[in-house]
Parts: structure tokens; sequence; C-alpha cells
């Protein structure tokens, strides 16, 4: 997984590079703004599918073809409603100036092929066939940046539509791949509607937690879009980017980690945690550096994307503490998953997320980028004092009932 994400890594690196310099600040901005609104609803495209099938199919492979029909199955059908929402209020939610057809190529694109692209990398890494993982995310970055470069062959000024344009169709034609690899590897799907009460309590709550940390991981963009300008949310934008793309890294050591945690999880929260800590120590080492390394080096960042992003500096400077406190919260919260504590976890996420969308709308028109930064900052440290309370707090409850069903045992023995 790290060689794969090391390579997607320099492509979205050159792909960004490519995108942002010849859009320009203001149509960038454009096409994050719609991005961060579809972010929001485009978890629950796949009702949590992909992370059930990852869970049961980590602990019993016969379960495969079943669940990935499933999900293939929920992806389409949730996903062509959730579509027609963004067709209907992105008039309402966006800036005049964004065309609702970007909007649509965006919402197409994330809701149907994303979707499509994530549950086929979690169907390899059920299996623990992480290659395969790595190579569908390289794949995704590679015909992004080839499109890129397309892009700027076929027009010296694109606009945020016109990147659309490309976008939806690389990134059709990757969830096309994506799902000849998955067949010819793993086998066929097998169509079928049967899914517990349970499973869909759980799968709900999956994808309350994913957009919910879209919410404040993005929402700020849109919000940025439309209460304060489209130049300065591609700044903001291009600062982020940056921040998620040092985080591949982690995000590699936390995918390779992924089934693990449910089969630790298995065995209660304490287990979970133990799994968890050699993990987070490695990454937040890692992550320290990576803080440290934008802190000295955010200077070099308008020789790279254009002097029109000089303000992109102060942002990422803001930011750079954001890899650390992602480190904790992360790790964490896939342990209260693994242990079956993805409830709580949802409801820590909804209650950040609504922090952020309120404490935006105080930020964002007052202090514009700058407001969107320090919200961020806030609320990822709020969801690592929120999801280490709550750790702490199970694995306590977890010890008093496992040390009273011990005295239990030791009295009916005696």
């Amino acid at each position: 997984m790290l060689v794969g994400l090391g390579l997607k890594l320099v492509i979205q690196a050159l792909y960004f590079t490519v995108i942002a310099r010849s859009l320009g600040a203001q149509n960038y901005g454009a096409f994050v703004g719609v991005v961060g609104l579809v972010g929001i609803l485009s978890p629950f495209g796949t009702l949590g599918s992909g992370n059930l099938l990852v869970k049961n199919v980590a602990r019993d492979h016969g379960k495969f073809q079943t669940n990935f029909g499933l999900a293939l199955l929920t992806t389409i059908s949730v996903s062509t409603i959730l579509f027609l929402l963004v067709v209907l209020f992105s008039r309402y939610l966006l800036p005049a100036t964004i065309p609702v057809s970007l909007a649509m190529l965006v919402a197409a694109s994330d809701l149907f092929g994303t979707s499509i692209i994530l549950i086929c990398g979690q169907a390899f890494t059920a299996f623990e066939r992480l290659k395969w993982t790595a190579s569908i995310n390289a794949l995704v970055s590679t015909l992004r940046l080839v499109a890129a470069f397309i892009l700027i062959t076929l027009y010296h000024n694109p606009s945020a539509l016109q990147w659309g344009r490309f976008y939806f169709g690389s990134t059709s034609l990757s969830a096309i791949v994506a799902l000849s690899f998955v067949f010819a590897k793993l086998g066929p799907a097998k169509l079928s509607v049967g899914r517990s009460a349970a499973e869909l309590r759980e799968g709900f709550y999956f994808s309350a937690g994913m957009s919910t940390a879209t919410i404040y991981n993005d929402i700020d963009k849109a919000m940025l879009a439309r209460l304060g300008t489209l130049e300065a949310t591609g700044i903001y934008g291009a600062a982020y980017r940056l921040i998620d793309v040092s985080f591949a890294p982690v995000a590699s050591l936390l995918a390779a980690a992924y089934a693990g945690f449910f089969r630790a999880g298995a065995g209660g929260i304490s287990a979970a945690i133990q799994y968890a800590k050699p993990l987070i120590g490695r990454a937040l080492a890692y992550a320290t550096l990576v803080s440290v390394a934008m802190l000295v080096g955010a200077g070099i960042v308008p020789y790279v994307l254009g002097g029109q992003y000089h303000l992109t500096v102060e942002a990422l400077r803001w930011l750079a503490i954001l890899p650390m406190l992602r480190v904790v919260h992360v790790f964490l919260s896939d342990a209260l998953s693994g242990a079956g504590y993805q409830g709580p976890k949802s409801l820590i996420q909804l209650g950040v997320a609504a922090f952020n969308v309120l404490i935006n709308l105080w930020l964002i028109p007052a202090y514009s980028w700058r407001g969107a930064a320090w919200s961020s900052i806030a609320s990822d440290a709020l969801l690592a004092c929120g999801v280490g309370a709550a750790v702490m707090m199970l694995s306590r409850r977890s010890q008093v009932a496992t040390g009273e069903a011990k005295g239990l045992t030791v009295r009916v023995e005696a």
C-alpha cells in the first residue's frame, strides 16, 4: 500500500499542479466548491456496503460474491437518488456563477464512479490483497493526470466546466477497469437484495460517519465558495490539497490495517486498542516530520503553482498541524469500528460536523479562508478529543465488565 500510494502521491502532485495552474485560483475554486458539496452526499452512495463487505469477508471469505453484489446494487440505486438531489439543490447552495452542468458532472463522477472504485478497492482489502487495492488507487490518479494533460493541450485557458467533462470521463473509465480487475481476480458478483436490519443500520452508521468526515473536511470549501470568493476558495483548497497529499503514507498504513481492526475488534475494544497503539506511534512520528516540513518549506508553493497562489503559503502553515491531529483520530476511530462501536463513533463525528458548520458561518464571512483554516484545526482537535474520550470510557467499561464476569465465575466454581 505504501508503494502504491507513494506512486499515487507523485501522480496526484503532478495532476494537482497541472490543474491548479491551468484553471487558476477562481476556476479551481469553483471546481473544489462543487466537489466539497457533492462530497457530503457521496459517502451515502454506497450506504456503507463497502465497509460491511470488508468486515464480513475478512471474517469469512465465502461471503464475497453476495456482499460484493449487494454493494454494487446498493450503490447504483442509492446514488441515483442522491444524484437527483444534487441536481435539484445545487443552484441554491452554490454561487450562480457555477453552472448546474458542472455539479451534474462531478456528482455523476463521485456518486457512481468513485463509489464503485472504492468498493472494488475494498473488495481486495477484505482479502488483504493490497497490491490490487493500491493498483486501483494509482490507476484513478493516472487517468486523471492523462485527462489533465489532454485538457491543457486542447484548451489554452480551460474553464471549470471543461475540466469537469474530463474529470467525468477519466473517473468512468477507472470504474470500468476496476470492476474488470475484481471480476478477473476475485470472481463475479452475486446479485442479492437480502440484508438484515442490523446490517442496514450498521451500514448507515458507516455512511453517516464518512459523510460527517467529509463535512468537517470539505464543507468549508463549499461554504467559502458561497460566503466568500472563488479566489479565496482556490487559495484555501490548494493548501488543503497539499495536506491531503502529504497524508497518503498514513492512509496506506490505515488501509493495510483496516481488515485487521475487525479481526482484533472481535475480542473487544481493549484488543482493538492494543492493535492500534503501535500503528499510532509510527504514524505520529511521520506526521510530525511532515508538519515541520510544511512550516519550513511552504514558501516554495508559489514557484510551483504560480504567483496567484502566494497566499497559499500562509494557509499551508496554518493547516500544518492537521496531519498530527488526524493520526490520532483516524486510528482510534477504526478501533471503535472494529470493536463494533460504529454508532458512538458516528455520533461523535456528527457533533463535530455540526460544530464545523456553525463555526464556519461565523468565521468565513469575517475572516475568509483564514476562518476556514481555524475551523478545520478546531474541528480536528475536537474530534481527536471526542474519539479519545470514547475509547477510554468504553475500554474502562469493558475492563469492569470483564472483572465482574471473572468474579462471578470464581464464586460459581467455589
